[in-house]
């Protein structure tokens, strides 16, 4: 694209969201909008129409209707799926099972966590139990088993994408054991709710505070981390402490090995390798991997292992940059170890690229942001965010934005409700919740309902919501999820949106940070919400550097996760106890050494919703960069290629197989090489982009 071409497109796009008023900026309606607290409409026409828009939940003793309608409807439609007179595809019997069960589970695991008040989270939390119980129920009835088995193979009027679902339910019916005798479904069964017990404790204990007696520490260490009378209680890490010896002593303590916790690991371990056996499969990694882009666990080590030569001498690289950091913040203190990374990766973004909370907040404000998604997306895809009314009873919080997403010429696609702002007792977390999938309709479109929670400060009454530049880039994550689910226009809604494979669902998410990390992208939106000054080149340039700063360490800590969790979830039992094999993986995966009498692993809760699986985050940034550089790299803008992404990869949602999906749209096979060489370019390319601004600094010799 020429100069003069791309500045009038930019004009145009930045023009969208900003307006220019006789020398007067003025924001869009949706910027207005977010960049002030929600206001409710009062109309004394309008009546309660229940949480999300479903009548019966006008209170919380409405989830026992919902969840008896489930329960009824799930009942014909067995009797639909068993019965000789079948007129219908069974795969279409089978989501319409499937969607009248995540109505009511996924609703009601969403109010479960969020609604503020303590009935409805006790109803959510009980329509939970009684689906859950009712999935138990289908997922150990053989009769259906075996009628779903027959009709994926001689139904003859089934589609690719019919036989696809269809396999999907199987496999599903499969890790439960359905194919087996009746002893061995029994023992599934039990184990299933024993690992999902063990699971819970597990996360529970994870963040736990741990203390100690103020007698057992040398007495020149008593007094440096906060006390509490004649006991230090330490709840996290100190990463950010100027004292190293604080880190160091924070680090050891909060890690120390906890007998009870390591039990709950084995255990859960054990439980895990116990059900994939049952189940006819080697080792729990190959059940967990079954539908994946990877497919099995030696896939999945062969890259791993790739990667990991691929980068240790640029991660040695940077870990030898910090050392020196180190060595001239403390040069009596030692070399770099474990607890001092994120310390020096802060310290080395604030040194040499001044970013600050306080310089680049004010160029975020929340309305500025949603014009900067807004704006992208109506020019990737021709999608407009609008700002709607919520109607009475409609959300389960004050603090809720309602979203719908309007196509140039499709019209209505869903709705996003956005709880956006911190509050007492809401989960401290960023994330996506689908509450209704999207599927065809007798001739129509079941248009889908998502939710996006992240923690943002509440406004104020001199400012709106200012985001930091991280809070920026876990927004712009968020919502890739949630246009995936928008943008999906999957015949299933089993498969709906983010409903794929975990090594491809963070794909559309992760690539979403690439758009937050151009600078053309953030031109477009970043303006102060004062002065509504764009944010300077200068500013822009260092942010954008920021992000990339130690791209390899970073990855290479990453890549050491995935390996431990592999190999937890390999062959059984353990060459060790858990913490002799994170020992040993420590070593031919990082570059910094293991720290005796510490049990990182006990603090992982990611072991638990991410079991054997925690690969994926590195798959998806390499199949996200590979995405980015081929069709948005040049021009983040473009129809085209948005058209050409939504049509191939996001309209698919988990209704094509992954590894077909990626290979058709980026025309390469997503294998162990192509992957690492990916994650290898990008780190160059971030450390190129790094060197360029510190050049520029003089911080660099040119």
């Amino acid at each position: 694209m020429n100069s003069l071409k791309w500045q009038k497109n930019m004009k145009c796009i930045i023009n969208m969201g900003y307006q220019q008023n006789f020398g007067v900026s003025i924001w869009s309606p949706l910027a207005e909008a977010f960049n002030s607290r929600p206001s409710y409409k009062f109309n004394y026409q309008k009546h309660n129409v229940g949480l999300f828009g479903v009548p019966e939940l006008t209170s919380a003793e409405g989830f026992n209707i919902v969840e008896e309608i489930c329960i009824r409807k799930t009942d014909r439609l067995i009797e639909e799926a068993l019965s000789n007179h079948r007129h219908r595809k069974m795969v279409e019997i089978f989501d319409d099972m499937s969607d009248s069960l995540c109505k009511v589970a996924d609703l009601a695991e969403f109010i479960r966590l969020a609604h503020p008040d303590q009935t409805y989270r006790i109803a959510a939390e009980n329509a939970c139990c009684g689906v859950s119980g009712v999935v138990e129920k289908l997922n150990t009835n053989v009769y259906l088993y075996n009628a779903l088995k027959k009709a994926v193979i001689s139904d003859i009027e089934n589609t690719s994408s019919d036989k696809h679902v269809g396999k999907l339910f199987l496999i599903d019916f499969e890790q439960c054991g359905i194919h087996l005798p009746e002893k061995e479904r029994n023992k599934v069964v039990f184990l299933t709710d024993h690992i999902l017990s063990l699971g819970q404790e597990f996360v529970a204990n994870s963040t736990r505070p741990r203390m100690v007696k103020k007698s057992v520490l040398p007495h020149n260490l008593r007094n440096i981390l906060a006390s509490d009378g004649d006991s230090i209680l330490v709840s996290g890490l100190c990463t950010d402490s100027t004292d190293p010896t604080a880190r160091e002593m924070a680090y050891r303590i909060f890690l120390h090995p906890d007998e009870h916790q390591d039990q709950t690991l084995n255990a859960l371990l054990t439980a895990r390798h116990e059900l994939a056996n049952t189940c006819g499969f080697e080792t729990y990694a190959h059940r967990a991997l079954r539908g994946s882009i990877s497919e099995c666990p030696n896939q999945v080590m062969e890259f791993l292992n790739k990667l990991s030569q691929d980068i240790w001498q640029k991660t040695q690289i940077d870990f030898n940059i910090m050392n020196q950091m180190k060595s001239i913040e403390n040069p009596q203190i030692g070399p770099l170890m474990s607890w001092d990374v994120p310390y020096f990766t802060q310290k080395a973004k604030k040194d040499w690229f001044r970013i600050s909370m306080k310089e680049y907040s004010p160029y975020f404000s929340l309305g500025a942001c949603m014009d900067g998604l807004n704006n992208l997306f109506s020019a990737l895809f021709g999608v407009q965010l609008v700002n709607s009314d919520l109607s009475p009873g409609e959300s389960w919080s004050p603090d809720i934005y309602k979203l719908s997403v309007i196509h140039e010429t499709e019209g209505f696609l869903g709705f996003i409700y956005c709880d956006f702002y911190e509050r007492t007792g809401k989960p401290n977390q960023d994330c996506h919740f689908t509450i209704r999938g999207g599927r065809q309709l007798n001739g129509d479109y079941q248009q889908p309902i998502v939710v996006l929670m992240l923690n943002l400060p509440t406004p104020r009454w001199s400012s709106p919501s200012l985001l930091s530049p991280t809070m920026v880039d876990n927004l712009f994550h968020e919502m890739g999820h949630a246009m995936h689910s928008m943008l999906a226009r999957t015949k299933y809604q089993h498969v709906s949106g983010t409903r794929c494979s975990t090594d491809f669902a963070e794909v559309p998410s992760i690539l979403m940070e690439y758009f937050a990390s151009d600078h053309r992208v953030l031109q477009t939106f970043a303006r102060h919400f004062q002065t509504q000054k764009p944010m300077s080149e200068d500013m822009l340039q260092r942010l954008c550097a920021s992000k990339r700063l130690f791209t390899a360490s970073e990855t290479q800590l990453q890549v050491f996760y995935a390996a431990i969790d592999q190999k937890y979830h390999s062959k059984h039992p353990l060459e060790g106890s858990t913490t002799e094999v994170l020992a040993e993986t420590q070593k031919d995966f990082y570059c910094l050494p293991y720290i005796t009498n510490t049990a990182w692993q006990l603090r992982f809760s990611h072991l638990v919703g991410y079991g054997a699986k925690y690969y994926s985050y590195l798959v998806s940034r390499a199949l996200a960069y590979s995405i980015w550089k081929k069709y948005f790299e040049a021009d983040p803008f473009s129809r085209t290629n948005g058209e050409k992404y939504r049509e191939e990869c996001l309209s698919h949602g988990g209704g094509k197989h992954p590894r077909d999906l990626v290979t058709e749209y980026l025309q390469v096979v997503p294998n162990p090489e192509v992957l690492s060489k990916s994650l290898t370019n990008e780190i160059e390319f971030h450390q190129s982009q790094v060197n360029i601004v510190l050049k520029k600094r003089k911080l660099l010799p040119n």
